[in-house]
């Protein structure tokens, strides 16, 4: 969420960084919240010292053994009308967290401008792009293999599901393995949280009440519970309402757990084979730091996701994006990008963002500041990696002639062949 303090120390610079995300702040509705909020909170403490004069004079009354009938009827008074300004402070406050609720998180200095992933920064290139003569993709390798079975998975489910199978099903495991294995060995602590959270913990990562649509939505008790889209939202969530020691940090936390996306509006994109699907895996990075730790955390977070890719031997870019092309609540995002043979181009496998304190004060994660006063902690998260788009790079990018799919040499300890055939 945006600080409040934002809008009201520099409404003009904070709208134009917005509009860069192509986000029409609505200038109008802001002043009029803001003063209505100005004017309750003034006449509340109007009220209170009216309150707390009457309530002296009552007392010198009583002690002087005078009538303070009148007094007492006006105390009453001013109690019902502070009564009455509890529900509209209330009210207001509801509105302005519901307007605020709706504001993207304004980009840092560093990020592009942009409409959109044309005005993408490419920050590096690693790996060597294979030669291959005309490169089957995953669809036909893994169904000639008899690893990917997306016809059974249909008459289960529907579209966009997906069966793997023998080497198919091992290889996504030992990806899962290899993955948290390395990242535990970077420092991470490893983190198997719930796959259904609350609608609060959607809210303090940025998911509801903007994206609803794109979430899984189950009935529970008299309320309801979401299938989390990713491990940032349950991972995020450890420490909502906490204040974290400034001594622990950086925490990082890494979590591999099945993923639940509608795709809502996404129809007609990667409809073939499992680039965007509804149920996939991922390992996720989680990071917790202090507002002058976080820059540099972002480039670690975003290098021990690239250590996965270069283990694994797969080309890979780097890029920055631009204003327009982030998320709702990053304030900078780098996205990996793997190289895939049958598409000739790189395609999303990771993006790797900092939310500066954004979700944090959605989440009431606190540390202790400079002065040793509560401040917002600055939060960050990334793939590392999407699973089933890093399986995906592995058939394409070591596919042989024959079919068959060599094992990248880091994961043959847990596949225990060298050949998928």
């Amino acid at each position: 969420m945006l600080d409040p303090n934002l809008l009201r120390n520099d409404l003009d610079a904070v709208t134009m960084r917005l509009s860069e995300r192509g986000y029409s702040l609505d200038r109008a509705r802001y002043l009029e919240l803001d003063a209505r909020r100005r004017s309750v909170l003034q006449e509340a403490e109007t009220l209170k010292a009216e309150r707390n004069r009457v309530s002296d004079e009552v007392g010198r009354l009583k002690r002087a053994k005078e009538n303070a009938d009148a007094l007492i009827a006006q105390q009453r008074q001013v109690g019902d009308q502070m009564k009455a300004l509890e529900v509209a402070e209330r009210e207001v406050e509801l509105a302005f967290k519901d307007f605020l609720a709706d504001i993207p998180n304004p980009p840092h200095a560093s990020v592009p401008s942009g409409r959109d992933e044309h005005g993408n920064l490419e920050i590096k290139r690693w790996g060597q792009i294979p030669v291959i003569a005309a490169p089957r993709d995953h669809v036909e390798l893994g169904t000639a293999l008899g690893i990917l079975d997306l016809d059974r998975a249909a008459k289960l489910s529907g579209a966009r599901f997906a069966v793997l199978k023998g080497q198919g099903a091992k290889l996504e495991r030992a990806l899962i393995t290899f993955m948290l294995d390395r990242q535990t060995a970077a420092g991470y602590t490893e983190v198997i949280p719930p796959y259904l959270v609350n609608a609060e913990s959607m809210y303090c990562t940025g998911q509801l009440p903007k994206f609803e649509q794109d979430l899984f939505k189950t009935p529970h008790g008299e309320g309801a519970l979401y299938l989390i889209p990713t491990a940032e939202v349950p991972v995020t969530n450890l420490y909502r309402d906490e204040i974290l020691s400034a001594e622990a940090l950086p925490m990082r936390h890494c979590a591999f757990t099945p993923c639940f996306r509608s795709e809502a509006g996404s129809y007609g994109r990667d409809t073939k084979g499992i680039i965007r699907q509804h149920q996939f895996h991922k390992v996720e990075l989680v990071t917790f730091a202090a507002a002058d730790q976080a820059e540099a955390e972002l480039e670690r977070l975003t290098s021990d996701a690239e250590a996965i890719l270069e283990a694994l031997e797969l080309p890979y870019r780097r890029v920055l994006l631009c204003t327009g092309d982030m998320g709702f609540s990053s304030q900078k995002t780098y996205d990996l990008e793997v190289w895939l043979p049958s598409q000739n181009t790189y395609r999303e496998i990771s993006s790797c963002s900092w939310f500066g304190d954004f979700q944090a004060r959605r989440a009431n994660i606190r540390t202790k500041g400079k002065e040793g006063k509560p401040v917002f902690a600055h939060t960050l998260n990334g793939s590392g990696l999407a699973v089933g788009r890093t399986w995906v790079a592995v058939l394409e990018n070591y596919q042989q002639a024959d079919g068959s799919i060599r094992v990248p040499e880091v994961l043959r300890r847990f596949m225990g062949t060298e050949v998928i055939r």
